[in-house]
């Protein structure tokens, strides 16, 4: 049975408040393996909602091992769909050595009816495989940024019954609204910004449930909304109004891995070139306190002592993401993991907070590793492309036409429409980058493979006081200082003695 299908929720589902939010980690480090494996100790896994459909075409090129995907796809359902995208992408035996993998359709305004397909169906095996065998809390991450594939993400989750969506990278004002159309499975739209749209123009992306399954399910029940925002002025315009107001927040600050908010007032970057963040950017907790909403902290919360001043602060508990990035669950590529651990045991892994990394131009937090994409003269060998093309900004052309760009497309090619060149400079492709982080890099001609680039928070310290090569339940156990829930809240030993 797909968690809640009915509306309901099922026996065993988390209706308490999670003490830990194991963080949304893209593409793909937040895999339903390391959700579905936190989620059994009782708190919050979360899969990374982000290029799930590339994931899931290239899982399936790759030959579907352990034969999970086609598992997932068997409870979809609307059989012919999952039949489709079985048949357009599985590879019996994988793909050979050296041959590229099938692309996906890109996401546009106006989405071809196959990738809408593949998007829901890619979030539904996610989110079910995280929610295979246990009663725990499963939860989806998304950027506000990745407008483009929301809605039809969204509702793939629901409809394997996720029970969190997490969402950050922007202010998630309409999708409240969005929640509660698909879980009745009316058509959905929210706004898309398009760059240099005219007054009184407007531009939207939806999904219509009936259209795309035909036959509906019951009612589905509705996921609670974390929006994570760095600071409680963000909070509070959210929870100003009932049509924007979340069910709770994720509190992040700035050391916290991937990106992060730049700073209030003018930008100064200190002698490692990173941004400098004063008081002005601290959040006020108490004044998020009052709202009167649940929320968590998030970046630099890794240890009991963190999770135990959190809740005396008034918050829920915490978000951790590093420690379960390099965990054995997580989703990054093992032998890139274990140098990551061995970076960190001799003290000489360094995580670096670069302003112009991203294309989003928001602070991105890359951890320097050689061999990888943050590697200046590994990147600088790499051809300059866009292929993927999540981060791709839309945007007004002359003609009133919208196009799309993206700062780490070819130079020229940027220039071209429309796009500033300064914004070209450092920019990196993070889309095939952290793609090729988890072992699904693109192959291209010439035997050329796509370099990993990982992001980890600045807060790295704590991992020392994790077993060599720990699990997610090792690092919930040291959050919650030796203790364990059993699903009925009454603890339990230590299995790890971590």
């Amino acid at each position: 049975m797909i968690r809640g299908e009915t509306g309901e929720r099922q026996e065993g589902d988390m209706d308490s408040t999670p003490e830990i939010i194991q963080g949304g980690m893209g593409v793909g480090v937040s895999s339903w393996r390391l959700a579905n494996a936190v989620a059994r100790t009782g708190q919050l896994g979360v899969v990374s909602g982000v290029a799930l459909d590339v994931l899931l075409a290239r899982r399936l090129q790759q030959g579907d091992p352990g034969g999970h995907v086609r598992r997932a796809l068997a409870a979809f359902p609307a059989p012919e769909v999952a039949r489709s995208v079985r048949e357009r992408y599985l590879v019996e035996g994988g793909v050979p050595d050296g041959r590229a993998y099938r692309p996906v359709p890109r996401m546009g305004l106006l989405p071809r009816r196959h990738g809408q397909e593949l998007i829901v169906v890619a979030n539904f095996v996610e989110v079910f495989l995280a929610g295979e065998g246990h009663d725990g809390p499963v939860g989806v991450n998304y950027l506000e940024k990745i407008q483009l594939a929301t809605p039809a993400a969204v509702y793939g989750a629901m409809l394997a019954g996720v029970d969190f969506v997490l969402m950050g990278a922007g202010l998630p004002t309409e999708i409240p609204a969005l929640l509660d159309a698909l879980a009745e499975h009316r058509p959905g739209r929210i706004t898309v910004a398009v760059h240099g749209a005219q007054p009184g123009e407007e531009h939207t992306v939806g999904i219509d449930p009936a259209d795309l399954l035909g036959e509906l399910p019951g009612r589905l029940r509705r996921p609670r909304l974390l929006a994570i925002v760095s600071s409680a002025a963000l909070a509070g315009y959210l929870a100003r109004d009932e049509t924007t107001r979340p069910d709770g927040f994720v509190l992040e600050t700035s050391i916290a891995g991937g990106h992060s908010a730049r700073p209030r007032g003018k930008l100064v970057l200190d002698d490692d070139g990173e941004p400098v963040y004063g008081p002005r950017d601290a959040i006020d907790v108490a004044r998020v306190a009052a709202l009167g909403l649940p929320f968590w902290l998030a970046g630099g919360q890794a240890g009991p002592e963190r999770v135990a001043a959190a809740r005396a602060s008034g918050a829920a508990g915490v978000q951790v993401g590093t420690a379960f990035a390099l965990c054995q669950e997580s989703g990054i590529e093992p032998e890139l993991r274990q140098r990551l651990l061995a970076g960190v045991a001799g003290d000489d892994l360094v995580v670096h907070n670069d302003v112009r990394a991203s294309p989003t131009g928001f602070p991105f937090k890359l951890a320097a590793l050689d061999g990888t994409a943050a590697d200046e003269q590994v990147y600088a060998a790499r051809p300059r492309m866009c292929d993927l093309s999540y981060l791709r900004t839309p945007y007004r052309r002359p003609d009133g036409a919208v196009g799309y760009r993206c700062p780490a497309e070819p130079v020229d090619e940027y220039v071209r429409k429309g796009g500033a060149i300064e914004d070209t400079a450092g920019s990196r492709c993070l889309c095939n980058g952290l793609v090729a982080t988890i072992g699904v890099g693109q192959r291209r001609a010439g035997d050329y493979t796509e370099p990993p680039l990982v992001t980890l928070g600045q807060d790295i310290g704590f991992l020392k006081n994790l077993p060599g090569d720990f699990s997610a339940a090792d690092v919930v156990d040291l959050l919650l200082d030796g203790r364990q829930f059993t699903k009925t809240g009454e603890p339990e030993a230590s299995a790890t003695g971590a």
